[in-house]
């Protein structure tokens, strides 16, 4: 009887070693594939980011190259000259008639886009004076 008991205490035993390594097993593999679809779906997550941001960027572009032609610009389109950075156009107001008037810097944004730091930073030159005029000779 004794030996019996430790027979069926040893299959007890290696039947729980087998289970629990098992489920150790199943676990880890579990686990690795719910990490993979996880990194999928963050890849397809950044795809699907990258694809709208690109997007906007481009309608963004678009617009500031249609913008002189667009109702209500501020300036006469003829006068306006497209730099792209760091402001989208200088204007030159009158110069289509031979006299500037004025010199307009122009940012054009689009639905609820923000002015950069760098545009808020020549928004604030422009506005308190600190604009100058240089002419530069090349000898």
């Amino acid at each position: 009887m004794n030996v019996t008991m430790l027979v069926v205490g040893v299959l007890i035993a290696a039947i729980a070693a087998v289970v629990l390594m098992l489920a150790y097993v199943m676990g880890r593999r579990h686990g690795f594939l719910e990490a993979e679809r996880s990194q999928e779906d963050r890849i397809e997550e950044a795809r699907r980011d990258a694809v709208e941001r690109s997007r906007a960027v481009l309608s963004g572009q678009l617009s500031e190259q249609l913008a002189p032609w667009l109702p209500d610009f501020p300036v006469n389109p003829a006068d306006a000259r497209f730099i792209g950075k760091p402001v989208d156009f200088v204007a030159f107001s009158g110069a289509e008639e031979g006299f500037v008037q004025e010199i307009v810097f122009i940012e054009v944004k689009k639905g609820r886009s923000s002015l950069s730091p760098v545009e808020r930073s020549i928004r604030e030159a422009v506005v308190n004076g600190r604009v100058r005029w240089v002419e530069y000779r090349i000898e």
